[in-house]
């Protein structure tokens, strides 16, 4: 029974370290990937590892150094874990072990630094112990709440990081992970010390009370200042990545814009030159020159513009349905568009080719992606309703596919969900609002903007 008492600590909080390791596991099978069975053993060899070494090293003091490197917590070992039974590219791998790590430690901390302030206070103050200590029991139920506080932040990253783990390159993946490495590194060597003496002391004179006191709110301050540093940390690289994608995609959208541009001016030439080319050409064919009339009809050729059934009204929209049109077909997706612009022409047509480019271009992406012989489809319906510009598209797209917050769970695509963030710009240019929704096999996103002499109030006009 007395052996029993010395590892109470360890027995109360391995429920919780277990429930750890459950929220660790759901967090890498979200974002690595792993087969059932690598779950199963990743829980079981770091809850036994973890078990087993804490019981050694405490009965033979000689295993102590050996405990730190075999410890599942330690680094070394929970790296080789993730490493070894999750998928994905290996810098994406060491990114998550970094991010867990770094969780169970300074959330882990915070909470059991905390709580251990306000149990010695209550203690020094309420209970008048002059030197309070806290118990065995009491440590132990202290690191089954800090744990269940870790799970805790543990489901919440699971939610909300998936733009973080989406779609970048490996090399972003690894400079993300090496300051969250070194804030692990920094927080175990405090953790060493204060379990070898080395604590924030109170300036001496003041007792083990008030030094006590003082080592745990070191730790909190740390733990503070490390979470809020690697918060921003993670949440201003991704927000600057975007930005570079974004600008990229935008000068790539300005070279295309230029060269349609270029294609309805030649068009324009052709067209206005008709008359002249009808004379030639009836002039050829009744000297029966067919092989030159041959040759003027190829030069003619190539530059005519087939704007097909596309016809909207804005030379540049009607090039770029056109450009789009043709990849459908190539791809045999069918194709259903009503485009009417506006008369006022507010928009102007580098901001339309940014709308309606990214918008096909992510649809027949959603498409390409359908196993063949599923029936593909894009419907385009564009139209003036109220005081408002109406756009709305629908396509196919896999039903397995996730869709959280504009981005779709493409693998391995780097612009992920770059497209529709211009989108998202050039419709708060005008005061607009996006709406976009995919259920049954079907995406759809609705875009209205108002007329300037009602962008103050859209409400009104829908």
């Amino acid at each position: 029974m007395k052996q029993l008492l010395d590892y109470a600590d360890i027995l109360i909080a391995a429920p919780s370290y277990l429930g750890w390791l459950w929220a660790a596991d759901k967090f890498c099978k979200k974002f690595l990937g792993a087969s059932k069975k690598n779950e199963l053993l990743f829980i079981f060899l770091s809850f036994c590892g973890s078990l087993f070494m804490d019981i050694v090293s405490r009965r033979y003091a000689v295993l102590y150094i050996l405990s730190l490197v075999l410890n599942p917590i330690n680094p070394i070992f929970f790296m080789a874990l993730v490493l070894l039974l999750f998928r994905s590219d290996r810098e994406k791998r060491i990114l998550a072990a970094s991010m867990l790590m770094m969780t169970v430690r300074l959330a882990g901390n915070f909470c059991a630094s905390f709580l251990s302030c306000l149990l010695l206070f209550f203690r020094h103050t309420v209970k008048k112990i002059p030197d309070p200590l806290l118990t065995e029991w009491e440590n132990g139920v202290i690191n089954g709440i800090g744990y269940c506080f870790v799970i805790y932040v543990v489901c919440w990253m699971t939610k909300n990081l998936e733009p973080v783990f989406c779609g970048r390159r490996g090399r972003w993946y690894a400079i993300l992970a090496i300051p969250l490495l070194v804030i692990i590194i920094v927080s175990d060597v405090a953790g060493w010390c204060a379990s070898n003496g080395i604590m924030v002391r109170s300036g001496g004179g003041m007792g083990l009370y008030y030094d006590q006191i003082f080592s745990h709110a070191g730790f909190l301050v740390l733990a503070v200042l490390a979470m809020s540093l690697a918060g921003v940390y993670v949440f201003g690289m991704n927000r600057i990545y975007l930005e570079q994608e974004k600008n990229g995609r935008y000068h790539a959208q300005i070279a295309v814009y230029k060269m349609l541009a270029e294609q309805h001016s030649r068009s324009e030439r052709l067209r206005h030159d008709m008359k002249n080319h009808i004379i030639a050409l009836s002039a050829l064919s009744r000297n029966k020159e067919w092989e030159k009339m041959d040759d003027y009809l190829k030069n003619m050729g190539g530059v005519a513009l087939d704007t097909g059934e596309d016809m909207t009204g804005n030379r540049a929209v009607d090039a770029l349905l056109y450009q789009k049109r043709k990849q459908a077909e190539e791809k045999n997706i069918k194709w259903e568009c009503d485009v009417q612009m506006p008369k006022e022409g507010y928009v102007n047509e580098f901001d339309l080719c940014i709308l309606f480019g990214n918008i096909l271009d992510n649809a027949l992406e959603a498409c390409e992606r359908l196993s063949s012989g599923e029936n593909c489809f894009i419907d385009i319906c564009a139209e003036p309703v109220k005081k408002c510009f109406l756009i709305e598209v629908k396509n196919s797209m896999d039903r397995t596919e996730k869709y959280t917050e504009g981005a779709t769970n493409k693998e391995n695509v780097h612009e992920h969900g770059i497209g529709l963030l211009n989108v998202g710009d050039v419709v708060n240019k005008y005061n607009g609002v996006v709406k976009t929704e995919a259920q049954k096999g079907i995406f759809g996103i609705s875009i209205l903007m108002p007329f300037p002499d009602t962008a103050h109030d859209i409400q009104t006009t829908v």
